[in-house]
C-alpha cells in the first residue's frame, strides 16, 4: 500500500460519510446553517485527494495495475453517493436523472477491466475527464445553492429547481461520454471479446 492507494481508500470512505452526514446531520448535532460548509469540506478533501492521488502516484513512481482499476472506481463511488444523497432529503433529485451516471461508470469499468485481464489497455479519454469536473461542479453548485437556502433567502423549489438543470446537464454529458469512450475503443473492445 503505497500512499497514493491511501488517497483512494479515503475517497472509499468518503463516500458513504457524505451520505450520513446530509441525511442525518440534524442528529449529528449540525445545524442545517452549518450543514453546506461541512458538504464542501467533504467534497473539497475528495477532489484534493484525487489530485494528490494522481500526483504522488507519478512522482513516486507508484502508478499500479491496482491503481488503475481502483482510482476510477473510488471517484465513482464517491460521486455517485453524493448524487444518490441528493435524491433524498430536501434536494430530492428524480432518482432515473442520477442513475445514468452509475450505469456509465458499471459498463466503462467492466469493459476496461475485462479487456486488462485479457491484455488490451483501454486508455483513459478526454471527455471521461471533462465528465468528471463537470460531475464535480453540479455537486459543488447545488451544496453552494443549500448556503442561501438555510438562510431562507432562497425557495425550496427554486432550489430543486436548479440543482435538476446542474444535474441535466452533467447527465446529457455523462452519457456522452460514455458513448464517446466505446466508438473511440470499439477495435480494442472487439478485440478484447473476441479473445479466447
Amino acid at each position: 500500500m503505497g500512499l497514493p492507494h491511501y488517497f483512494t481508500l479515503l475517497r472509499l470512505l468518503l463516500g458513504p460519510l457524505f451520505l450520513v452526514v446530509y441525511l442525518y446531520y440534524g442528529k449529528m448535532g449540525i445545524t442545517l446553517s452549518a450543514l453546506p460548509y461541512v458538504l464542501l469540506v467533504l467534497m473539497a478533501i475528495s477532489e484534493l485527494s484525487d489530485l494528490f492521488d494522481g500526483f504522488f502516484a507519478r512522482r513516486k513512481n507508484q502508478v499500479t495495475e491496482l491503481g488503475k482499476i481502483l482510482d476510477p472506481m473510488a471517484d465513482s463511488i464517491f460521486r455517485l453517493s453524493v448524487f444518490l444523497s441528493f435524491t433524498q432529503g430536501f434536494i430530492k433529485l428524480p432518482l432515473l436523472l442520477v442513475l445514468p451516471f452509475f450505469y456509465r461508470d458499471m459498463i466503462i469499468s467492466t469493459l476496461r477491466t475485462l479487456s486488462a485481464m485479457r491484455g488490451v489497455t483501454m486508455a483513459a479519454r478526454l471527455s471521461g475527464k471533462i465528465k468528471a469536473v463537470i460531475q464535480a461542479v453540479a455537486a459543488f453548485f447545488i451544496i453552494v445553492l443549500m448556503i442561501p437556502y438555510s438562510r431562507g433567502v432562497l425557495d425550496i423549489q427554486d432550489l430543486r429547481q436548479l440543482s435538476f438543470i446542474s444535474v441535466l446537464v452533467a447527465c446529457i454529458y455523462t452519457l456522452y461520454s460514455g458513448l464517446e469512450y466505446i466508438y473511440a475503443n470499439r477495435s480494442y473492445i472487439k478485440k478484447a471479446l473476441m479473445k479466447p
